[in-house]
């Protein structure tokens, strides 16, 4: 948020006003739901509501897809090839689907699976993502790589991110300076 909101310009989206931010790549060494940053400002209900479009079939009012649909057995191809090829770069998903219309292009278009130190590194690629609510996607994603690695009998590595377009919407700012406002040192 703080990339976004420091390096960011204004800019339309769909939605409304938002802060456009340079695109960005960072490694997370572990997502855990048990975050004290998630668990204090964010919101269990949407949590749950993201992780199914991860985990169902079914298209999950209000998505417009299912994320576990487009992943489908696409993460056994990737098993497999990691089985083959331990030290493979191939292992990719492509969750978007060509010609499909211009409203329904996911904001996560692939993942990448790879085998480094013993470890399932998985990489995720968003196209455009909300930072403010960029843990709704971490959290399943976590839970998918965790899964991934057991399959393989690994370990699970760190998560990399690359989104193209990171942003913050202006209607989510007052909530976003709460986020990101330096802690207060405490009054003895």
């Amino acid at each position: 948020m703080r990339h976004v909101w420091s390096a960011g310009t204004l800019a339309l989206d769909d939605r409304g006003p938002v802060i456009e931010g340079p695109p960005v790549l960072f490694e997370i060494a572990r997502v855990s739901r048990n975050d004290p940053i998630i668990e204090r400002y964010g919101d269990p209900d949407r949590l749950a509501l993201y992780s199914r479009k991860f985990s169902e079939d079914a298209i999950v009012p209000p998505f417009k897809y299912s994320y576990r649909a487009r992943i489908g057995s696409q993460l056994g191809w990737a098993a497999d090839l990691l089985r083959a090829r331990p030290h493979s770069k191939s292992a990719w998903i492509s969750l978007t689907i060509p010609g499909e219309p211009y409203d329904a292009v996911p904001c996560l278009i692939g993942l990448a699976f790879r085998i480094r130190n013993d470890a399932l590194v998985m990489t995720a690629t968003f196209r455009s993502q909300n930072a403010y609510t960029s843990y709704l996607n971490y959290v399943p994603l976590a839970d998918l790589q965790a899964g991934m690695a057991r399959k393989l009998r690994l370990e699970r590595g760190p998560m990399r991110v690359f989104v193209d377009v990171p942003h913050v919407y202006l209607a989510d700012s007052t909530q976003v300076l709460e986020v990101t406002r330096p802690a207060r040192p405490r009054r003895p």
